[in-house]
């Protein structure tokens, strides 16, 4: 079970750098006046996206493998219940992440970089949440 946990873990940490880069990476394009150095951001963030993606999907598959060992205790729990809440925004936070890599790589992007920097800091505010709430476990009635 710690061998699931850990590469779980892992798997987190890998999909998180690229939430993490993608949107700086939209920043560059999003700032740059020039097309030939926005071609290679737009290849750049595909290429990106393509790579985090399985890491999304190991780090789901093994956190679910690591609930299926306690469900009635993980389901029943309410951090558990707001961790979970958290992931699947994280992972409405990764494919709106693909659309805009998507415009970006077809050049009809419109975003500004301002936005992309704002865009860039909500994974940051999921990831203290979700810390927070699997190590500390707080309860209700606390």
């Amino acid at each position: 079970m710690l061998w699931i946990q850990g590469f779980h873990v892992i798997f987190v940490i890998c999909w998180f750098a690229g939430l993490f880069y993608l949107p700086r990476i939209l920043v560059y394009y999003a700032q740059s006046p020039a097309p030939d150095t926005k071609a290679v951001l737009a290849v750049m963030a595909r290429k990106l996206y393509r790579f985090v993606t399985p890491f999304m999907l190991l780090a789901i598959v093994l956190g679910l493998w690591r609930l299926s060992f306690q469900w009635e205790y993980y389901l029943t729990s309410g951090w558990m219940i707001a961790k979970l809440a958290g992931v699947a925004c994280l992972v409405a936070y990764h494919l709106q992440t693909g659309v805009y890599v998507g415009r970006v790589c077809r050049g009809d992007d419109n975003k500004t970089h301002v936005f992309y920097r704002v865009f860039n800091e909500v994974p940051v505010l999921f990831l203290f949440l979700i810390i927070l709430l699997v190590y500390l476990r707080p309860t209700a009635g606390a």
